[in-house]
This record gives C-alpha cells, sequence and structure tokens, in this order.
C-alpha cells in the first residue's frame, strides 16, 4: 500500500493539519493501491498563503528566468517520465504501455508547447501606430487555485500549472482525489526542479471541501477548473462573492458527421477514437452523424471495431482499453446503456454488464448502439465512458441541426473530401475546436469550447494568456 498522506507547501512535504485518510482504489483489481489524506481549509489556507507570500517575487522574477525554471522542469518530467506513466496506470486505470505513451507524453507535449510560446511572447507591446506612448502589458492575474481531473491527469496539469508558471502566478494545485497520484510526483518534479519555494502548492482533498474553500478564498485571484458542467457551476457561483477569474474547461458531446465520400478509414478512425480512454474524454466523438447511403456499412464497421476492442487490466501491456475510473462510473455508464436499450436503441455492439472473463474491476463492454434519434438520453447526455451513438441523416442541413442540438460545444469531427463542405461546416459547427478528416489540431492550437463545455482556452499562447491580465499604459516614455 503506497502512503502519501503529506501535502507540498512552501518548498516542502507537510503533514495535514486536518486530514482524513482516503483510499486510491484501483480501478483493474477494485482493491485499495494508495492511501492519501484529504486537506481542511487550515491546510487550504496555508497553501494559499505561501501562495501569496510567493507572489510579488515570482512576477518580479523576469519572463526569461521563469521561463529557465520550467526547462529545467521540462528536463526532469521527461526522465520520470516511466513513473509517471505508473502512477497514470495504477490510479485510473489507462493501459501501461498508453499511460507511458500518450498520457505522461502529453505533459511532455504542453510543457515543450508552452515554452515555445513563452519564447515569442510579447509582455509588453505597443498598441499600434495610431495611439503612440500607448503600451499593452501582460501581467500574472496573481494567486490561482488549479482544480483537475482524473481522466487525463498530467494532460490538465500540465495545461495549468506551466502556463501560470511562465505568466508569474503562484499556484495551489487540487488534483482529483480519485487519481492523486500523478500529482504528488509532479510536486516531486516541481521540487527537483527548483522553483522557488511557494509558487507551486498541492494539497489534496474533495470538490466539496477543499475544491469549494479554494474558490472562495478572498486571497485567490483566479479559479482553472477542469471537470463537469456541474460542478463548473457551483464553482461559478462560489467564486463569483470573491469576482474571481473563471476559467472552466468542462463536458461534451461531439458528433463526428461522416459524409458518404469520406475515406474508408473515416468509421473506424471514429470508433476507435470514441473508444480510446475508455471513453474517459470530454471531447470523445460520441455521436457518429452518418450520411445515409453509406450508413448501414457505417453500422457494420463500427460493430467489427467495437467487438475488436480488447478489453483487459491496466497492468497488461498492449493495445487495449482498461476499466473505467471508479464504481461511481461503471455504475452510472451501466445506467446510460440501459437507458438506451429502454429508449429503443439498436444495440449492435457490447452491452449491459462487464466483458467476458472479467469479473472483478471496473470493466465494461466496448459497446455500440445504431437508429439512435435526436433527443434520446444517449444521445444527450454525456457517458464519458466506451458507448458510441449512431445517427442517420439524409442532409448536410439536417446533419449541421443534429449536431448543434446540444448544450455542449467542445469538439465536433467532420469527414468529407469535399473541401468546400469541411470550410462550411467546420465554420457553422457550435464547438471551440472542429477536426477534419483525421487531422489533429496543430502544435500550438489551444484546447476548448463554448457553453456547457467551458469557454477555457487552454495551451499555446492563449495558456498563458489565461493566467495574465491585460493593462494598457499612456505616456509610455521611449528609451
Amino acid at each position: 500500500m503506497i502512503e502519501k498522506r503529506d501535502f507540498y507547501i512552501d518548498g516542502q512535504w507537510v503533514a495535514a493539519q486536518q486530514g482524513q485518510d482516503c483510499l486510491v482504489i484501483d480501478p483493474s483489481t477494485e482493491e485499495p493501491c494508495a492511501v492519501i489524506a484529504l486537506g481542511g481549509p487550515a491546510d487550504t489556507a496555508a497553501a494559499v498563503a505561501a501562495a501569496k507570500a510567493a507572489l510579488p517575487g515570482w512576477r518580479a522574477t523576469p519572463p526569461a528566468e521563469r521561463l529557465a525554471f520550467v526547462e529545467r522542469l521540462l528536463e526532469v518530467y521527461r526522465r520520470r517520465a516511466p513513473e509517471m506513466g505508473a502512477a497514470i496506470s495504477l490510479e485510473m486505470g489507462a493501459p501501461i504501455d498508453m499511460a507511458i505513451d500518450d498520457q505522461a507524453a502529453a505533459g511532455t507535449w504542453h510543457i515543450e508547447n508552452f515554452i515555445e510560446a513563452a519564447r515569442h511572447f510579447e509582455w509588453l507591446r505597443p498598441l499600434g501606430p495610431q495611439a503612440p506612448g500607448t503600451m499593452i502589458a501582460q501581467e500574472p492575474v496573481g494567486v490561482v487555485a488549479l482544480i483537475t481531473p482524473w481522466n487525463w491527469p498530467m494532460n490538465q496539469v500540465t495545461l495549468k500549472a506551466i502556463p501560470a508558471m511562465i505568466a508569474g502566478c503562484t499556484m495551489v494545485l487540487k488534483p482529483s482525489e480519485v487519481a492523486p497520484l500523478s500529482s504528488l510526483l509532479f510536486a516531486e518534479i516541481v521540487h527537483e526542479a527548483g522553483l522557488p519555494p511557494g509558487v507551486f502548492n498541492l494539497v489534496n482533498g474533495d470538490g466539496a471541501g477543499v475544491g469549494t474553500t479554494l474558490s472562495g478564498h478572498p486571497d485567490v485571484a483566479m479559479v482553472s477548473f477542469t471537470g463537469s458542467t456541474r460542478a463548473g457551476i457551483a464553482i461559478t457561483k462560489t467564486a463569483a462573492d470573491t469576482l474571481k477569474k473563471v476559467a472552466l474547461e468542462l463536458g461534451g458531446k461531439g458528433a463526428n458527421l461522416i459524409f458518404a465520400d469520406a475515406d474508408d478509414a473515416a468509421v473506424k478512425r471514429g470508433v476507435r477514437h470514441c473508444l480510446y480512454n475508455s471513453g474517459q474524454s470530454c471531447n470523445a466523438p460520441t455521436r457518429m452523424l452518418v450520411e445515409r447511403p453509406v450508413y448501414d456499412r457505417a453500422v457494420e464497421i463500427a460493430r467489427e471495431v467495437a467487438e475488436a476492442t480488447r478489453v483487459a487490466p491496466a497492468s497488461e501491456h498492449g493495445a487495449h482499453i482498461g476499466p473505467v475510473v471508479s464504481e461511481a462510473q461503471y455504475e452510472k455508464i451501466q445506467g446510460l446503456i440501459a437507458k438506451g436499450i429502454d429508449e429503443g436503441a439498436r444495440l449492435v455492439a457490447g452491452g449491459p454488464g462487464r466483458p467476458e472473463g472479467l469479473n472483478r474491476g471496473f470493466f465494461v463492454r466496448p459497446t455500440v448502439f445504431a437508429d439512435v434519434t435526436p433527443g434520446m438520453t444517449i444521445e444527450k447526455e454525456e457517458i464519458f465512458g466506451p458507448v458510441l451513438s449512431i445517427i442517420p441523416f439524409e442532409t448536410e442541413a439536417e446533419a449541421l441541426s443534429i449536431a448543434n442540438d446540444t448544450v455542449y460545444g467542445l469538439t465536433n469531427y467532420v469527414q468529407t473530401q469535399d473541401g468546400a463542405r469541411r470550410n462550411r461546416l467546420a465554420r457553422a459547427l457550435n464547438a471551440g475546436m472542429v477536426e477534419t478528416n483525421g487531422q489533429s489540431r496543430g502544435r500550438g492550437a489551444f484546447f476548448g469550447g463554448i457553453g456547457a463545455s467551458g469557454r477555457a482556452r487552454e495551451g499555446g499562447h492563449w495558456g498563458i494568456e489565461e493566467f495574465c491580465d491585460s493593462k494598457a499604459i499612456s505616456g509610455w516614455a521611449a528609451e
């Protein structure tokens, strides 16, 4: 049993003042694998006080020197990436190869991209030739609270902590209590990289405790949160009393529009993306909209891909999907699968219960529903599991209407060889991101949505700007 009860506050590991033991459950075995402490108001206050005390010195540190700390952090992170992958695999169930190659590597990717963005970031720039002597400065927001989820731990920690450091903010991280081990390791990496005490602090806790305390703390200037839309609304309401800046990256219900002229791999690609990380990604393309002439074939391909997708414990090597993160998540997914059947969707693959041969662990059968109609529960609600809904459409206008008929607006997808149609739909789809024909967004592009998906812009120079306040200055003396 791993014991990690201490918090990282003011550059050192300290015992919890109000700690309550919390077991971390290995989702592959349903057995405890670690114990942490959940902090209370005193622990949160100590972390915020450390961040507040460190803020004047850190914000006065030249950007190039702050960047040098982050570059050292990257060196340590790369060296300890295998440990990071192992921690993520154990805590949230990502298969070990995927945890190292994708989950841990997401942190490397983001740190590299932020370093590149910082090298070209304009901390002070002229407004323009129409206003000589007027300058626009980007300055740190202040003490920031970072509240991160369990599904992509280092993806989200690095998307918040790294740009906050670069911007000159000090911070308190509250990772998910369901998957805290990777963030505790990240704190070790920060310490080894030599960041000044108080710049980065970590307190474990739950949302109702540490999360709420951070969201309402008068010395916290900003909350950056990734998680459910429900929790994002609660944080916004709590933060309103102290007029905090709030950046939210929330849920999604991505639509994947597949036209008859799409390439042969479009359906396979879409199904695999939906099932990836056991469906626990907010940008998963969980609604597959297929043009009628190729609908029946698409359903058959989806069935074949789902049935060929192996499900196995996270500790096993290979290209399979692991369990979902917790019993609560498992039960939620099972309830929504049952709802899909009850509401008349056609079950094509998977269904209720665990996969054959897996009687222990939070394993879900890769599930495909066809003949889903707009308004069904599985078409509307974010399932956050390996469940795909396939919906036929007749015209581009109908596909667009179905895709946009959701409160969410994170990522949508378009598959067609018609360039004009791709461009047209990319502009018409209500989303913060649109990906076409399996092509990923370029290095340095932001991640973020609209509507119930939140409006954070994480990544690249947008991610650094999230942690800055803009200041307009007149009468700037020429130097």
